[in-house]
């Protein structure tokens, strides 16, 4: 596939006469970046992506160049991020959410700076950027120079109650993304932070808002079904259940493969744990085991390497029912995680119980 570098395209301070010229550069950032880049920029019509592998095995999957770009120009539109806007690359240029600062970049004219996918990236830096990519640990021990960012994507992982309420004193516009390697990252954002000055009512703030192009439904298990030709072959039907809002809103309520039987009432775990992040500090997660009564039975899962005082008479929480009470507590060293720092829920229990 032919693709033109942007003429207001920069990397690292440096402009470029065309395409070669840049993938020469890149050799001196990291092999990584040279070596997307070396693919993305030759005359194949496709290139080779990785999934996560947090709900299954990781895997390598063909994504069109053509759907990277229509994506790239999706996100500007959205953000209203134009030729000239800078922009920081902060994630590992291994994985599509690195990729594509890259690919956005170039599509749209950016002024792209990388640095390090440490911990604290913005640690020494010195600019302020109109854009940038995150997950959320590097945001949480970034959240005192999150100044030097304007707008703010957060992916990789669920937002934690704690950081989200430190994120309402922040000026940064920061949004908490929807998506998926098969999709090309985000499909959807939802706002975290400075509602009021939002584009929709204050009412609305929880809600996850599709990009352009993009055309949402679902399934008969209320699983999100996501049509978007523009940036995927086929139509994509996820685990994830939602709520539909309208034709360009929904609410993400959990994973379906998560769904807890119990005595035979359906419990979701991603909603039990929004509640708890009230009054447990450590990570954490709830699951069902078997039990021979009620079938599954619910426990909390805490990471902690110490003997806990925590009890089951701390779970009282008004907002948390008598069949989302877990049953029993569980404490581990470490959680076992995916490259990408995502826990493996079901990894973990086999570690525990094993």
């Amino acid at each position: 596939m032919q693709f033109n570098i942007h003429k207001e395209f920069e990397l690292n301070g440096i402009s470029f006469h065309n395409e070669k010229e840049l993938v020469i550069f890149s050799k001196t950032i990291s092999n990584s970046v040279f070596s997307f880049l070396s693919d993305f920029l030759n005359d194949t019509n496709f290139v080779q992506l990785q999934t996560s592998g947090s709900t299954g095995i990781p895997k390598l999957i063909e994504i069109r160049k053509e759907f990277m770009i229509n994506s790239a120009i999706s996100t500007g539109v959205f953000f209203n991020l134009k030729e000239g806007a800078t922009a920081l690359l902060c994630m590992s240029p291994e994985y599509v959410a690195g990729k594509m600062m890259l690919v956005r970049a170039m599509v749209l004219g950016w002024k792209l700076d990388i640095v390090a996918a440490s911990m604290n990236p913005l640690n020494g830096v010195e600019k302020e950027y109109d854009f940038s990519a995150m997950v959320p640990l590097q945001v949480y021990n970034s959240i005192d120079e999150l100044n030097k960012v304007k707008k703010l994507i957060i992916g990789g992982g669920i937002v934690s109650y704690e950081l989200k309420n430190r994120l309402q004193s922040i000026s940064t516009e920061v949004y908490a993304t929807y998506g998926m390697t098969e999709t090309v990252t985000h499909i959807a954002v939802k706002r975290l932070n400075n509602f009021l000055s939002f584009r929709v009512e204050n009412t609305k703030q929880s809600f996850y808002q599709i990009l352009p192009n993009i055309t949402i439904s679902q399934d008969d298990r209320n699983c999100l079904v996501i049509d978007a030709p523009k940036i995927a072959t086929d139509i994509v039907v996820t685990n994830d259940l939602v709520e539909i809002i309208s034709d360009t809103e929904f609410q993400w309520l959990g994973r379906f493969d998560n769904v807890i039987n119990s005595g035979g009432i359906k419990l979701i775990p991603e909603q039990i744990e929004e509640k708890l992040e009230e009054i447990i500090s450590d990570r954490f997660f709830v699951s069902g085991i078997k039990d021979a009564v009620l079938g599954e039975k619910l426990v909390l899962i805490i990471e902690s390497n110490q003997d806990s005082e925590f009890k089951i008479q701390n779970l009282k929480l008004k907002s948390l029912s008598k069949y989302e009470t877990p049953k029993e507590i569980y404490f581990v060293d470490a959680f076992v995680e995916t490259e990408t720092k995502k826990i493996q829920r079901k990894k973990t229990l086999e570690l525990l119980f094993d």
